[in-house]
């Protein structure tokens, strides 16, 4: 058996390797092993580096026994960029920029730089407002984008993004990683032991930020855990302050009820939910790391469907927004069809500005 390898440097005659039938396990081993070392690597790029999510992610996707989708995707070059009205951001950027270094990423100054660099881009600004400013670039160059929470400082910016995405016709998609730990994920819509869910009960930390409406913060985790469980469909929401907790109740449009805690104070800890189901009632799990999410954006940029539809993203902004909305209204339920409408006509203004 003879197999063709190329041509030795500066001779026109092949080369050529003769085995015999007990070498092939050989062969095809050796074959293998070279058609495994020229699969392309997915280049990423990162902006926004004041988040532990920057050096979590860039961890687990460059490890040196990454498998699976996690091996075709490797974090190449970053470039830093914080917000300097948020308190300490800086001192953040700083940190995380040198730990990326020494993990051997490159440190560019430039978007231009950057996706001159990368195939796919990971926006990880802690701070929602510049995300569309962020993405904009690679979603206009055809590069897949992932957009850590929340796609927007506003549902308007999140809309305006989704907008820019679908205009460029390039996939993009945000999500929170409290999303994707088993112990939620198992229980989305109809349990094998709870049955279909008929309503859910969700917590998380919500500290406010000036810059952003109330749950955009942190509550974000725990209002993408209700959605999770409980599915699309949002209808009304109405959100009540009290000492230690904001509680927002959803009413779905098939007539389910569905709550947030948003957690301060003293009782500032913990992810979770209560899932009732028309088989019994239980308790769905907490954060369960970072590897998670980061398996599903690897399979994403590695050609994969988008794992959160957008429908289902924008419909987490608008209760979020729709939550303060209520406030503002001396806690009246709100529909989420009117806040939506107010933001798209918002979205489509920022989207033109952008020609």
């Amino acid at each position: 058996m003879e197999c063709f390898l190329g041509q030795r440097n500066g001779d026109e005659r092949p080369l050529v390797v003769q085995f015999g039938m007990r070498s092939l396990p050989v062969l095809l081993l050796f074959v293998a092993t070279i058609l495994h070392a020229e699969e392309p690597i997915i280049r990423a790029g990162m902006v926004g580096l004041d988040t532990s999510h920057a050096t979590a992610f860039t961890k687990t996707l460059n490890a040196a026994d990454a498998e699976g989708p996690l091996a075709k995707v490797k974090v190449v070059a970053a470039l830093p960029q914080g917000s300097p009205d948020l308190a300490g951001n800086a001192a953040k950027v700083e940190k995380y920029t040198k730990e990326l270094r020494e993990m051997g990423v490159e440190i560019v100054d430039s978007m231009e730089a950057l996706l001159a660099k990368c195939d796919v881009l990971l926006v990880e600004s802690v701070d929602g407002r510049p995300h569309l400013r962020q993405a904009a670039p690679a979603l206009k160059a055809g590069k897949r984008v992932f957009v850590d929470k929340p796609m927007g400082g506003t549902l308007a910016q999140a809309i305006a993004l989704s907008k820019y995405a679908e205009k460029t016709g390039t996939p993009m998609f945000s999500a929170s990683s409290l999303r994707f730990g088993p112990g939620i994920s198992s229980h989305r819509i109809e349990h094998p032991k709870l049955g279909k869910v008929i309503g859910c009960d969700a917590w998380s930390p919500a500290p406010n930020e000036p810059h952003h409406p109330d749950l955009f913060w942190y509550g974000i985790h725990g209002v993408e855990t209700l959605f999770t469980i409980m599915g699309p469909g949002i209808e009304s929401v109405q959100r009540t302050k009290a000492e230690g907790v904001d509680l927002v109740v959803g009413t779905w449009k098939d007539g389910r009820v569905g709550t947030f805690r948003g957690l301060r104070g003293a009782s500032k800890r913990g992810y979770g939910a209560t899932v009732f189901g028309t088989k019994g009632t239980g308790q769905a799990g907490g954060f369960e790391g970072y590897r998670h999410l980061v398996v599903k954006i690897a399979a994403f940029f590695d050609g994969g469907e988008a794992p959160v539809e957008m429908a289902e993203t924008l419909e987490i902004h608008a209760f979020m927004e729709a939550a303060d909305e209520s406030v503002r209204q001396g806690g009246a339920a709100v529909k989420v069809s009117e806040v939506m409408a107010k933001a798209e006509s918002e979205a489509t203004t920022i989207v033109k500005s952008m020609e």
